[in-house]
């Protein structure tokens, strides 16, 4: 396993986010996308012990349930302390989402900021965006 490289900063495993704090609201209009954005999603590289800093979007047809706003915001802040490789960030949102709201159609995207001159971008989609 990786270590991180000079100082280390204490940080969480993925048993610190809690997907028990998203909560739903009943919607019946599944002819809508819904699209989520944020620019305060944050988590730790458990390579680097550095924080990671990304645009989060999240689309959206919905079945018969929608995410609660202020919920989804306090499980993003579970993630902000935990070592996480992105694309492991990308699966654990997009399966807590899925699992929660069974949409017809869900995609997140997650855009890193540049890090040594690159930049990371991760996708999950699923379903079809169809109305």
């Amino acid at each position: 396993m990786a270590k991180a490289e000079g100082r280390i900063f204490d940080f969480q495993d993925k048993t610190a986010i809690d997907s028990k704090l998203l909560e739903t609201i009943n919607f019946s209009d599944n002819n809508q996308l819904i699209n989520i954005e944020t620019d305060e999603f944050s988590a730790v590289c458990p390579f680097s012990g550095l924080p990671d800093y990304a645009d989060l979007t999240i689309q959206y047809v919905p079945d018969k349930l929608i995410v609660e706003l202020k919920s989804l915001k306090y499980y993003f802040i579970t993630f902000r302390n935990v070592g996480i490789y992105q694309e492991d960030a990308t699966e654990r949102i997009f399966n807590d989402l899925d699992k929660l709201l069974k949409p017809i159609y869900l995609k997140l995207v997650l855009k890193y900021n540049k890090r040594g001159g690159i930049i990371v971008t991760t996708e999950k989609e699923k379903g079809k965006l169809e109305f």
